[in-house]
Order: C-alpha cells, then sequence, then structure tokens
C-alpha cells in the first residue's frame, strides 16, 4: 500500500488531470448539445414542481452524465473494494493456518521487526473495548434514530431508519477494512446506493426524494465513522496509543460536530446562497445528489430525451477508465502512466461547475510538479504541509467574509471576467 507522501504526485496530477480535461472538452463541445437535440430538456412530475431555474438545470442532461460517472466510478470501486478485501481476508486465513502447522520460520533478521509489532500488538489489545459495549451501544444508537428521525424527516418512517441499521454493520465493515488497505473510504458511494433504495422504496407522493436524501445521511454517517474509526486505530497502533483513549475521544469530537455543524451551516447559509450555481458556494453534489434520489423516485422515464443513453455511455466510460487505470497501476512499473488516466468522480464535478474549478486544482497540479522536478524529497516532505496552510487560510478567510456580507458591507471594488461576446455587449450598452 502507498503511503500518503508517495502518492501525493499521482492522486494530484489524476485530479487535475481530470478536472481541467472535463472542464475544456464535455463542459465546452457537449453542454450545447441539450439545447439543439434532446428538445425541452424537464420531464416528470417531480422536476415540474421545481421552479423554472431548478428544473432547467436538473433537467440538464450534463448533470444526469454526471451523475452516470459518479454512479459508476462508484460502483467499480465498491466491486474493487469488496474483491481487494475478499483476497486479503482469504491470505490472511491461509497464512494463519500455514503458522498454526510450524511452517514459518523466524530469521535473526527479522527479531527487531517482529519485536516492534509484538509490542504494539500487545499494548493495543490490552486496553481494547469489550465486544458487548460495541454491541450495546450500537442497539442503543439504532433505538434512538429509530425514534428521533421520523420526527425530524416525517417522510422517513421507523420501519425504515431500522432496515438502515441492519444492513450498514455489513456495508461499515467493508468500508472499514476496504479503508484500512488503501487509505479509501467509499462512504458516499454507498450513500448513493441507499439513495436509490429508499427513495424508490418511499416513492415520489410520500416523499421520496427527501427521504432518499434523509437515508443517505444516516448510511453515510454510519459507514464515514467506521473508516475514521480504521483509520485513528492504525495511528494509535503506531504510535503506542490507547484505543479506548481514541475511542472517546472521536465519541467527543462526534458530540460538538452534532452542535457546531449545524451552527455553521446556519451562518453560512444566511450569509451566502448556498446552492446557487453563480453564487460563491454552489454545493454541486447537493444537486447531483437530489438528481439521484430524483432518478430512484420516478426513474429513467422522467429523464430527457436521448438521455438514458448517453448516461449509459458515459457510465460504461467510467468503468472503463478506472480499469485501464488499474491495469496500468499494477502492469506499467516505468512511466506511471496510470497518473494521467482521468478520474471520472474529478471529472463529473467541472462538466457542472465550468472551468474556473478545474483552473485552481491544475494550478495546483502545476506547481507541485514543478516544486518535484526542481527538488523531489522536499516536495514530497513539504506538499501535504503547504496543501493543509492554503485549505485552511482559505477557510479561515470564510469567517470574516461571512460576517461582512451578514453586516451588509459591500466590496467598493468588483471585478468580473466575462468572454469576448458578452465583454462587446456591455461596451455597447455602456456606449449608449
Amino acid at each position: 500500500m502507498e503511503s500518503t507522501e508517495t502518492s501525493v504526485m499521482p492522486e494530484a496530477t489524476m485530479v487535475g488531470t481530470s478536472l481541467i480535461s472535463r472542464a475544456d472538452h464535455d463542459y465546452e463541445l457537449l453542454t450545447p448539445i441539450p439545447s439543439r437535440v434532446l428538445g425541452h430538456p424537464v420531464v416528470g412530475k417531480a422536476l415540474a414542481t421545481c421552479s423554472n431555474s431548478d428544473a432547467v438545470v436538473l433537467g440538464s442532461i450534463k448533470v444526469f452524465i454526471a451523475i452516470a460517472m459518479m454512479l459508476g466510478d462508484g460502483l467499480f470501486h465498491v466491486v474493487y473494494m469488496l474483491i481487494k478485501t475478499g483476497t486479503s481476508l482469504a491470505m490472511h486465513k491461509s497464512e494463519k493456518k500455514e503458522s498454526s502447522q510450524g511452517i514459518g520460520q523466524k530469521y535473526s533478521n527479522t527479531e527487531i521487526v517482529n519485536y516492534d509489532e509484538q509490542r504494539r500488538t500487545q499494548s493495543f489489545l490490552k486496553d481494547q473495548i469489550p465486544n458487548w459495549v460495541a454491541f450495546l451501544g450500537y442497539v442503543i444508537l439504532a433505538a434512538i434514530s429509530i425514534t428521533v428521525v421520523p420526527f425530524i424527516f416525517h417522510q422517513l418512517k421507523w420501519y425504515h431508519i431500522l432496515v438502515a441499521y441492519v444492513i450498514a454493520p455489513v456495508l461499515a465493515f467493508c468500508n472499514a477494512y476496504g479503508c484500512g488497505l488503501t487509505d479509501w473510504s467509499l462512504a458516499s458511494n454507498y450513500g448513493k446506493v441507499a439513495i436509490i433504495i429508499f427513495s424508490s422504496w418511499v416513492g415520489l407522493d410520500n416523499g421520496g426524494v427527501i427521504a432518499g436524501l434523509a437515508s443517505c445521511g444516516v448510511m453515510m454517517s454510519i459507514v464515514s465513522t467506521a473508516s475514521d474509526l480504521m483509520q485513528d486505530f492504525k495511528t494509535g497502533y503506531l504510535t503506542l496509543a490507547s484505543p479506548r483513549s481514541m475511542f472517546f475521544s472521536q465519541v467527543f469530537g462526534t458530540a460538538m460536530g452534532c452542535i457546531m455543524s449545524p451552527l455553521i451551516f446556519w451562518f453560512f447559509y444566511k450569509a451566502y446562497s448556498v446552492g446557487d450555481p453563480e453564487g460563491s458556494y454552489p454545493a454541486p453534489y447537493g444537486l447531483m445528489y437530489r438528481g439521484i434520489s430524483l432518478l430512484g423516485v420516478e426513474g429513467i422515464d422522467s429523464l430527457p430525451k436521448h438521455c438514458v443513453k448517453l448516461s449509459i455511455l458515459f457510465f460504461c466510460a467510467a468503468i472503463a477508465m478506472n480499469i485501464i487505470s488499474e491495469l496500468l497501476r499494477h502492469y506499467e512499473k516505468n512511466y506511471g502512466l496510470y497518473r494521467f488516466i482521468p478520474s471520472p468522480m474529478c471529472m463529473a464535478i467541472p462538466f457542472y461547475l465550468g472551468a474556473y474549478f478545474a483552473i485552481d486544482m491544475c494550478l495546483g497540479s502545476l506547481i507541485l510538479f514543478l516544486w518535484r522536478r526542481m527538488n523531489k524529497q522536499k516536495a514530497d516532505d513539504f506538499a501535504p504541509a503547504v496543501a493543509s496552510g492554503l485549505i485552511c487560510g482559505d477557510s479561515l478567510w470564510g469567517v470574516p467574509s461571512a460576517i461582512l456580507a451578514l453586516s451588509g458591507v459591500k466590496a467598493p471594488i468588483c471585478m468580473k471576467f466575462l468572454s469576448s461576446s458578452d465583454n462587446d455587449k456591455v461596451d455597447a450598452f455602456l456606449a449608449g
């Protein structure tokens, strides 16, 4: 398994390539197609109940193409992770059997490594959480959710939450084990599956769109928490930390998040137009997740003309790109060509948002590429720190910016970049 430091450049190159290729080709070449070929972009009762601007965006072919690529990418990684998890478990069982039969031999050059592993294992297991505590805690949390969630989202009934909590442990185990092997959480993919299942189960007339999105939140909370805890336990195992203390630290952090997250969301919701494609926080995944929920309640009949064919095409293309990337990753070792195979999940984002988002990501990849050319070791060592500083700085500016927006303060200078045709229209308007 590659460490975070050694995989910085391949991941950055892949993400940057994906974003800029999708923004440059698909957004400019495929966006004009719906208006000329597909006719009216909105079909179905659910879309008809939206506002005019929402209906145009939701019914646009590019949104459903992006959703198809996200689902194709997610399906591939779910199947790939299940295969890798099963293979790893089989190998572990085989090695354990050979060890019990006395086949494995200890050599002097591995005594130090074995001693360190034994010490970590003893330190990690001596303070573990009893199984009955974990089982009882899960039952209590399930009972609370079954009681409380239907009051918050009346579209969901108690038996919907019960079913979600019954199947969640299996998905949580797969995600936690896979994340331990690859450092990649697939919680969002399991959430998409929950959207389709529960939205179609509840139905459009009973609020299936809201039910699907709410069930996605429940499922993702359970599955992602399992993978996050797995990462914490890995760190605790390597640093000889107590797993019990790490568990209660995450419980405390989760409780704080239940209080802070709604407050922060309300803060930004009041200060900015969250969800506006032209605003500061367009929230593209919210639009796409809602589109997945609409597919669940109305089926393919609600899609625009030719949308199913195009969606299937891009769905298959997403799976094909992932297969090519994995084959190159395992069998082509000389040039690392897998780094330049676009990621379908990343390609889906700028296809809806446009090129501005891709330019930022591609510029960061270019800076990292040049830095590695000049000094590879320093780039590998300090790139995560530089990236963390940029992310924190950009995030912290959001707080004073929101305060200024809530206070009604307007910027004294406005700068906007327009296309040449729009710029000519503005010049003609100003000229009178």
